[in-house]
């Protein structure tokens, strides 16, 4: 082979700049190599340098948030997927990312292909997928597109989570006019390994073998990182080449091969092909190791004749690993490939060069110092300025005292349009078309709990899961907002039985030039950082997804939309949100305020779309989850509720309907305007119901803990009454509540 570089097609800044590169960046590129990069060099730095890849506009927040705990086994950034130890020598994969740009485009696979990319991260360190999450967020619910994006990515999801086998268990939907142009799609994935037995995503031993393994390699997604990392116009639909195209058949093969592949020892490092293909798991896995590779691009399998080589290169086309073999391990992994009936070849070498250099038919196309490639090495690191929004001006005028409360017959026909609204109501046409119960660990298909629940199959152990964020309340403030995202999350987990253990989070934002945006990123990740550090759960990774708008007053809501694991070490103390039995006791752990602010109330009853993120304060939530696992560790209490959208009233709704239960409670706060106490969104708030032969041994453990309690009412047989009003009977509202979503989308 000639080892001398390709000069054609030198590549030019004007080219540099269409493919998202600045100016300043060509120089450095320049100067990196000592001369000037060929088109397909351009196209890789494109890619590798772009904000999806590289967090460069990022970067020197997020290394700000805690990123160490006692059960962490990988620091945050250094595996595919965060990774904690729950005990019996079994791991812990998690994590979250983002496909909002493809979904925008074309939802179904959009989404679908979101699915199967945080699988793979999962699986390729060795771990076994057992349940997915996602956080889904659409505009007007009563605009046509919006129908057809929710129709679209629902499918995707549950065509390929069902297909591929892996039960969904929990997430979240919400609907916002910000969300118009840029719908939110994002996915988490969950998953066991033993300790000892993962996979890293390095590149060691000179001359050991590099194999690629899964589909084909075509055309669909490339320039998918760089289309990330751009604002949605209205010429995006020429992008959709960029969006990928899944099968998740094949995922499911390449799965089962893969966990053989670890089993013979032969496997020196491993890594899935999401964004920017071959291009990322060839340099981030050199880089990592400190050596280099030699690629031959025409010997990857491909599904299209006459591939160039920056388009193999930069293809995300779906369901493809890489893989570094142990000298003498060849034969057996190509055996293993062959009963999988898998598309493989080896297409590379490991080398102690310290560069990517790519051949295309014995002709050196690309030859990069892989460490200038990635993140922590020589791609650019920027510190963006911030101002604070202007619109701030505007919610620093909002006056509670200005809004007319509710009188009791107006409170009745409110909460039912509650249960109605979109962002309330249940979500059953969603989750109806995921399979939650393959595998036979889910364990809240018939116990609803607030998060995610699943069995950790030989132990006693369960794993509690969700993901949450309030986007409202992070535009309102993004520092409050920040911190409650992480509180809710430890909130749910903690009111389902679990100890919360680390996060993993999706940051979806604006254009972080946007100087006003940057200040929502900024403060969101303070916030963040600082509920993490309350709550003992370190950042493991995740995503930043940038560019979510449309024009430059255009940006979706600041969406820090966190993922949040939990360990129930035994699983009998599993809580769920149920009431159980008529005449149980309802109490209200933490204290209601005359608070609507940035509630679902104020908004649609209102229509006041700007006002401060409800009440919040960190120490009170902090020791209201403690108490609550201190009661349910002592089999106190019957159920337990996280107080949220809708205000306490939906959430007592909730707690009643699993069961066709009802609720008698009184309002003991004279000073409480009626709209507050019903549907205020204050946060450190929990409801939970209990035996009233515990009530003592419950208000004496809340007592000596000095967290603010009340004993709001009891449990009926079936109708609602609030302070003596009859609000009537809980079937209607269940009738209300389970199909308002689904007649609203059809």
């Amino acid at each position: 082979m000639s080892e001398q570089i390709s000069n054609k097609q030198l590549a030019t800044v004007e080219q540099a700049q269409q493919l998202g590169l600045r100016p300043e960046e060509f120089d450095k590129i320049k100067e990196i190599l000592g001369r000037t990069p060929n088109f397909t060099e351009l196209s890789i730095y494109s890619v590798m340098w772009s904000e999806h890849c590289s967090y460069k506009n990022s970067i020197v927040w997020l290394k700000t948030l805690p990123r160490e705990g006692k059960n962490m086994l990988a620091k945050a950034g250094e595996e595919n997927a965060g990774l904690i130890d729950i005990g019996d020598g079994l791991a812990c994969a998690f994590k979250i990312e983002s496909h909002n740009h493809p979904s925008a485009l074309e939802p179904y696979q959009g989404a679908a292909t979101g699915v199967g990319g945080i699988n793979r991260d999962i699986f390729s360190m060795g771990a076994r997928p057992i349940a997915q999450l996602n956080s889904l967020r659409f505009g007007d619910i009563k605009n046509e597109r919006t129908k057809w994006l929710v129709r679209g990515v629902v499918k995707g999801i549950g065509n390929y989570g069902n297909a591929f086998g892996i039960p969904t268990v929990g997430g979240e939907v919400y609907f916002d006019d910000c969300y118009q142009i840029n719908p939110l799609v994002n996915a988490m994935s969950v998953g066991i390994a033993k300790v000892g037995k993962t996979v890293s995503a390095i590149a060691e031993g000179v001359g050991n073998a590099v194999y690629i393994y899964g589909s084909s390699t075509g055309k669909d997604g490339i320039h998918g990182a760089a289309f990330a990392s751009k604002d949605i116009t209205e010429d995006s639909a020429k992008d959709l080449p960029s969006v990928q195209v899944g099968d998740p058949f094949w995922e499911k093969l390449i799965l089962e091969a893969t966990m053989e592949l670890i089993e013979t020892g032969g496997v020196v490092g491993m890594q899935d092909m999401g964004a920017a293909g071959i291009t990322c798991s060839t340099s981030e896995m050199s880089a990592k190791s400190g050596t280099g590779m030699k690629v031959w691009l025409d010997k990857v399998p491909m599904r299209q004749a006459d591939m160039k080589d920056w388009e193999i290169l930069l293809s995300e086309s779906q369901e493809r690993m890489l893989v570094i073999v142990k000298k003498g391990f060849e034969k057996q992994f190509e055996q293993i490939f062959e009963k999988w009936d898998l598309t493989y070849a080896q297409i590379g070498e490991v080398t102690d060069t310290s560069r990517v250099q790519y051949y295309m038919n014995n002709e050196l196309v690309a030859d990069i110092p892989g460490e200038s490639l990635v993140l922590g090495g020589g791609a650019p690191v920027y510190h963006r300025e911030y101002t604070e929004p202007k619109y701030f001006a505007e919610i620093a005028q909002f006056n509670i005292n200005q809004i007319k409360d509710c009188d009791f017959v107006n409170a009745i026909a409110i909460a039912k349009r509650l249960a109605a609204h979109p962002n309330i109501a249940s979500k059953r046409w969603v989750y109806n078309q995921y399979d939650s119960m393959v595998g036979t660990i889910n364990q809240t298909t018939n116990a609803p709990s607030d998060a995610g629940v699943v069995k950790v199959k030989g132990t006693d152990k369960s794993i509690a899961m969700t993901t949450d964020c309030n986007s409202r309340y992070v535009h309102a403030n993004p520092f409050v907002g920040g911190m409650i995202a992480v509180s809710e999350a430890a909130r749910n987990l903690v009111c389902s039985g679990a100890e919360p253990a680390a996060v993993t989070n999706c940051l979806n934002f604006g254009n972080p030039y946007n100087t006003e945006v940057y200040y929502q990123f900024v403060h969101a990740i303070k916030g963040m950082g600082e509920a993490c550090k309350k709550f003992d759960t370190p950042v493991t990774g995740g995503n930043v997804s940038f560019y979510n708008q449309s024009s430059d007053n255009d940006a979706v809501f600041p969406t820090p939309t966190i993922g949040m694991v939990g360990l129930i070490r035994d699983g009998k103390k599993h809580m769920t949100l149920d009431f159980k039995q008529v005449g149980d006791a309802i109490y209200l752990i933490g204290s209601s305020r005359n608070d609507i602010a940035s509630s679902q109330y104020l908004v649609a009853e209102h229509c006041v779309n700007l006002s401060p993120a409800p009440y919040f304060n960190l120490d009170e939530e902090y020791q209201v989850q403690q108490a609550t696992a201190k009661l349910i560790q002592k089999n106190l209490i019957c159920s337990a509720h996280d107080c949220s959208e809708g205000g306490l009233f939906i959430n007592l709704l909730e707690s009643a309907m699993a069961r066709s239960l009802g609720f008698d409670i009184h309002n003991t706060n004279a000073n409480l305007r009626n709209d507050a106490y019903l549907f205020g969104e204050a946060q450190g708030r929990i409801v939970v119901s209990l035996n009233p032969s515990n009530a003592n041994a419950v208000e004496s453990l809340l007592s000596e803990a000095g967290v603010a309690f009340e004993k709001l009412g009891a449990v009926t047989s079936g109708e609602i009454t609030v302070d003596g009003h009859p609000f009537g009977d809980t079937t209607e509202y269940t009738g209300i509540y389970n199909t308002s979503l689904e007649n609203q989308l059809n």
